[in-house]
């Protein structure tokens, strides 16, 4: 460590437990967040070792957001630091999820919930641009000084949101011109800043606790004993549910097929939730029939506004299947629900914990070595354009509900009032989503909404 700080591992305990309650706005506003809270304000980490992480997290299948929060909790308080807060991020997700799965197929649509869930979208779109503005204000600094790294943001933002070209592809080749742009312009593949250069010039921030320099810690450092061990004890951790689930339900039951879905998911999750969304809509819509069509819109409008990673969707899809399956019974229909999205979610994180814990040590050893720093720096740039893409299908969908519809200006007018809150006021994500929630309800109430 940089210096004679510590933080104690019940410290992180609570900091991991409050960003599982607080982590709105999908893997966009989740890095934003955890931006803000361990380089900016807690000093936990230095911004490159973040980005160094980070770039790392995003070459893999998976929830990004969750893989950063799971490899900073490695980094600090070795492997039961990483899995703390790791499962962290998720629990308080699932545990709401199942509670407003309940709760809509219970009690179907509520007026005022219908008004709060009006409210939060627009809020969601404007966490989205805040993120673009951070993160890009990190990676990017002026078109003059960094010309490749703007022209790979940009290209990527026409990619997706344009040409439609998958995320892998694009990642791909945002590394190809990361290797190339290390070798022939260096110096705009160094980890800098952009808009923040000039507060961080005028006021050089404290030393992070692990910070540029800091030596690797020795739990970090690559070990071929250690990586086997976790391989090992992830094949296991696999294997033993599904062992289970195959003696009790058969290969033809309904949970062990859940686990072998949503693990194959979990393996093609590049690109984030958006990306697999449609393997799983196929899946578990039109194959096996665990939930209709309408049923995973409105639950992907649940993912949208709880907190934790978008790909927790799925465990919506899982509640929704085992309740319509009545997996333990039409008597204990609740429980059978439950059980099936806490079995889809087992399997669909399990994976990113084995990659976390197993390539971890090999990114550390990386750390601060040219060849590795420019093409994952290449890749930030090019997730700046993605989170763009993200921001603009966003605000085009609250813009018009209805393809070819009328605008809806009341979503446009929440969305710019929370952008304004986020980025020019710093107001905090729970205070302006709990605002465009209830600004929401009101305009429902008083027919100035759609």
């Amino acid at each position: 460590m940089s210096d004679a700080r510590t933080v104690s591992f019940g410290e992180a305990l609570r900091f991991w437990l409050k960003l599982g309650f607080i982590s709105f706005g999908g893997p966009a506003g989740q890095i934003a967040v955890m931006h803000r809270e361990l380089v900016e304000q807690r000093r936990w980490i230095s911004e490159r070792r973040f980005l160094h992480a980070l770039n790392y997290c995003m070459l893999l299948p998976g929830p990004e957001a969750q893989q950063l929060a799971t490899y900073i909790g490695w980094l600090l308080h070795r492997t039961w630091g990483g899995i703390a807060a790791g499962v962290l991020f998720v629990l308080p997700s699932l545990l709401l999820l199942v509670g407003l799965s309940w709760a809509y197929l219970v009690y179907g649509h509520v007026g005022w919930v219908a008004g709060v869930l009006y409210g939060i979208k627009p809020a969601v779109a404007a966490i989205v641009v805040q993120a673009v503005w951070r993160i890009g204000g990190k990676v990017l600094r002026s078109p003059r000084q960094a010309p490749w790294l703007w022209a790979m943001a940009i290209g990527s933002f026409v990619a997706i949101a344009v040409l439609g070209l998958p995320f892998p592809l694009v990642v791909l080749s945002a590394l190809a011109l990361g290797w190339l742009g290390g070798r022939f312009a260096p110096a705009q593949f160094l980890a800098g800043s952009g808009h923040a250069s000039a507060k961080a010039a005028a006021a050089p921030a404290a030393p992070a606790l692990i910070d540029d320099h800091t030596p690797t810690p020795a739990h970090a450092r690559f070990s071929r004993g250690r990586l086997l061990r976790v391989l090992l004890l992830g094949g296991v951790l696999w294997a033993l549910p599904m062992a289970a689930l195959l003696a009790w339900q058969g290969a033809q039951g309904v949970l062990p097929t859940m686990g072998v879905f949503f693990t194959q998911a979990a393996l093609l999750t590049f690109g984030g939730a958006y990306a697999v969304l449609p393997y799983v809509y196929q899946g578990a819509v039109v194959h096996h029939g665990w939930l209709s069509g309408p049923q995973m819109i409105d639950g992907l409008a649940l993912g949208e506004t709880t907190p934790g990673p978008l790909i927790m969707v799925v465990a919506f899809v899982g509640f929704l299947g085992g309740w319509h399956t009545e997996v333990l019974g039409p008597e204990t229909r609740f429980w059978g629900a439950a059980l099936a999205a806490t079995v889809v979610t087992w399997f669909t994180f399990l994976p990113s914990f084995v990659f976390i814990l197993a390539g971890g040590p090999l990114v550390e050893s990386t750390h601060g070595q040219m060849h590795f720093i420019a093409p994952l720096t290449g890749i930030t740039a090019a997730v700046v354009g993605v989170i763009a893409s993200l921001g603009v299908f966003f605000l085009a969908h609250i813009a018009w509900p209805v393809p070819g519809g009328p605008a809806d200006f009341a979503a446009l007018a929440i969305a710019a009032l929370a952008a304004l809150a986020l980025v020019c006021f710093k107001l905090g994500v729970i205070p302006v989503i709990a605002a465009c929630g209830a600004l929401g309800v009101l305009l429902k109430a008083t027919g100035w909404a759609a």
